[in-house]
């Protein structure tokens, strides 16, 4: 039997039961929630408040391994006029690299300039760098939405199954999950890998003002002209700004060029005129890397990789990056990554033909034109799906290939490709929603949860790396067989006084790898840091033998052969150190006292001088510069660089004694005198200056 139709309410059922319509109020409610929940701002304020709240606890966190080489210990980072004259650094020893990632290098190089090697402003940095990140996710995924493709389909607005409607919420989750989400700690907290996370920036940067561009080309008026120039000139410029801050940005202009086929309309030739100028960006790096890079098969921990084993290593590699995108446990700083020799390998294949499937669903997705897929049922929206898969395997390409690196997997390698494969999940999501009629309410929810659970992931994260001890203990406990995490683990160790446990994890180290070089220097270091030079001396022949261009080993050596008084090999050593790195601050010093104590005070001025231009902040080269030019009667000399010496460390209580000498020494009482106090203030048992103190009131 047939249910009427009531009347008055236009519903089946029980016409008797009449269904209450929504009071004026409640539906201005409904509406303002949904207004608030589409409010751009809101969107922002919520992205800028979940990053800094999960990454305030990593503004102190240390400088970690290689980090003392590329910006402690990096002279080109300490000088600014090497960026502004780059030949000027030819020569030293980073100067091939930040030659390739000039602007990430010059990045440090402004920050060390600002606040030396306090680490909270690099943290800062790299920090906001990751907000801007976020902020230019939210915004390419907006404006995906106003391309002609996604915009109007067969000339209306939307199409049958559209999620047009919620793309300001699609925007806002893909940029939240890739903001808050663990795999990014390595890019973020991780100081030196402000080069894949400043690389992406200038990358998504790049994409967004081109899409600006294109949006604007259709505006005839002069204003429309002048913006459609100004954001396409961004976008080159971005392109190459790109391109030299890491390589992997070498993919940047066949993401434009698929982004252009993917979501624009236009003739072959038009489109041509737009993608030539960035498609010419693709020179940059191979003229970069020109003579700068050996890409011949090289180390990985104990084995050497050879092309065909990293390739077909990379298949496994990228499904435990999937694994971590969507199950992100287990994240370690230094895997121990089995390798892969044969491509017919279970384990290889399987990943291939799922790899080749999501890349086939990738490229089915993209295919076609809106108007057949609208007619067809389908929505167009799907190719937003497609585009990001395939953003994901055009990005990864270049770490991820037949080029051999010396990591075979790293975190950080996913901080770009994971944007693709977001903004593809989060659309995919609100498309089911749309198909299945799944409540608004329910997909909300889901997301949010997503967004807490990875939060406390990430903040959790970041308290390991927050501490050197803490980030390489849990490095051993993932992969305890490898001998460069247990060696690591020892230089922590020994920079917190640790030295039994240090010699401990570097005997293992070299137990595991017998011919480890650093290891035995290291060991070397413990031994002569707690007073057994003769086994220290051991140590660094044993390195030297393994590693003969090992300039350390040689600087250490050259230390113990100072201290037990053995002049001429010292001198030796320190310059066999100099001829390996030229840029080695504290070998010259070190050097400079030698000669110094042999009576050469010539020789031992112009190390020191050396050592300050390569170190202007090395406060030892300054105090010794000093002293050398007292003993060579140049009080005014002497004065200057004690003066720098005290600028530099103002609780340097000899400082100020010797200052006050040399003052003494130029008729400068009262000078002498303020000194000569400051030395008493820092050390009041300080007898020499208390002397000249008491010799200074007789005079008056």
């Amino acid at each position: 039997m047939k249910k009427k139709k009531n009347k008055k309410t236009g519903t089946t059922g029980n016409p008797g039961k009449k269904i209450q319509p929504k009071k004026p109020s409640e539906v201005l409610a409904s509406q303002e929630r949904l207004s608030l929940a589409n409010n751009s701002l809101v969107h922002v304020a919520c992205l800028v408040f979940l990053i800094l709240i999960i990454y305030a606890n990593t503004l102190n966190a240390p400088f970690q391994w290689d980090e003392s080489i590329h910006i402690v210990d990096n002279a080109i980072v300490k000088n600014l006029s090497y960026f502004a004259h780059p030949s000027e650094a030819k020569g030293l020893d980073q100067y091939d690299f930040v030659s390739r990632r000039y602007i990430a290098f010059l990045t440090f190089a402004l920050n060390y300039r600002i606040h030396g090697l306090s680490v909270v402003g690099y943290h800062i940095v790299n920090i906001a760098i990751h907000i801007a990140n976020a902020m230019l996710v939210y915004l390419l995924v907006l404006l995906t939405f106003k391309t002609p493709y996604l915009s109007n389909v067969n000339g209306k607005t939307g199409s049958r199954f559209t999620i047009h409607d919620s793309r300001s919420l699609i925007a806002f989750f893909s940029a939240a999950i890739f903001a808050v989400h663990p795999l990014q700690t390595e890019a973020v907290t991780y100081i030196m890998q402000r080069f894949a996370s400043l690389m992406a920036f200038f990358y998504l940067l790049s994409l967004v003002a081109y899409i600006k561009a294109r949006l604007t080309a259709e505006d005839k008026g002069q204003g429309g002209r002048y913006l459609h120039l100004l954001f396409y000139v961004i976008s080159l410029v971005s392109a190459v700004l790109a391109m030299k801050t890491k390589e992997n940005a070498f993919t940047l202009p066949f993401i434009i060029a698929l982004y252009e086929f993917c979501f624009f309309s236009d003739s072959f030739f038009r489109r041509l005129r737009y993608l030539v100028p960035v498609l010419l960006t693709l020179c940059i790096i191979p003229l970069s890397l020109t003579g700068t890079i050996d890409i011949d098969p090289r180390a990985y921990g104990e084995r050497i990789l050879s092309r065909g084993d990293y390739f077909f290593t990379q298949f496994r590699v990228i499904i435990t990056y999937l694994r971590l995108l969507f199950f992100p446990v287990n994240q370690n700083l230094d895997y121990d990554y089995p390798v892969y020799k044969s491509f017919f390998g279970p384990q290889v294949l399987l990943s291939f033909i799922f790899l080749a499937a999501l890349l086939g669903l990738g490229v089915h997705l993209v295919k076609g034109k809106g108007q057949n897929l609208s007619s067809s049922g389908c929505s167009p929206e799907r190719r937003v799906i497609g585009f990001g898969i395939l953003w994901f395997f055009i990005a990864l390409s270049v770490e991820s290939s037949i080029i051999p690196l010396w990591m075979l997997i790293d975190e950080y390698r996913m901080y770009l490709p994971s944007i693709g494969l977001i903004i593809s999940v989060v659309t995919g999501v609100f498309l089911l929603k749309q198909q299945l009629r799944i409540k608004h309410v329910f997909v909300l929810a889901a997301f949010v949860l997503a967004i807490a659970v990875l939060s406390v992931a990430t903040h959790l994260r970041n308290d390991v790396w927050a501490d050197s001890i803490r980030l390489w203990e849990d490095t051993v406990g993932k992969s305890p067989g490898k001998a460069r995490v247990h060696c690591n683990l020892g230089i922590a160790y020994n920079s917190h006084s640790m030295r039994e446990k240090a010699i401990e994890e570097y005997l293992i180290a070299i137990q595991l790898k017998p011919d480890y070089a650093e290891a035995h220097n290291n060991l070397g270091n413990v031994y002569y840091s707690s007073n057994m030079p003769e086994k220290a001396m051991e140590q660094y022949l044993t390195t030297i033998q393994l590693k003969p261009d090992y300039a350390q080993v040689h600087y250490n050596l050259g230390n113990v052969y100072n201290s037990r008084n053995m002049p001429e090999k010292a001198i030796e050593q320190y310059l066999s150190t100099i001829k390996l790195k030229p840029d080695y601050a504290e070998a010259h010093n070190n050097l400079g006292n030698v000669y110094n104590s042999r009576n050469m005070p010539e020789k031992a001025m112009e190390q020191y001088l050396i050592a300050i231009q390569l170190k202007p902040d090395y406060i030892e080269a300054h105090y010794n510069l000093a002293i050398a030019y007292n003993s060579r009667n140049m009080p005014e000399k002497a004065i200057e660089q004690y003066l720098s010496t005290i600028q530099l460390k103002p609780d340097f209580a000899e400082a100020h004694y010797n200052l006050g000498c040399s003052y003494y020494q130029t008729g400068q009482m009262e000078k002498a005198r303020a000194e000569l106090t400051a030395a008493l203030n820092l050390k009041p048992d300080y007898q020499p200056a208390q002397r000249l103190i008491n010799e200074l009131s007789k005079k008056k």
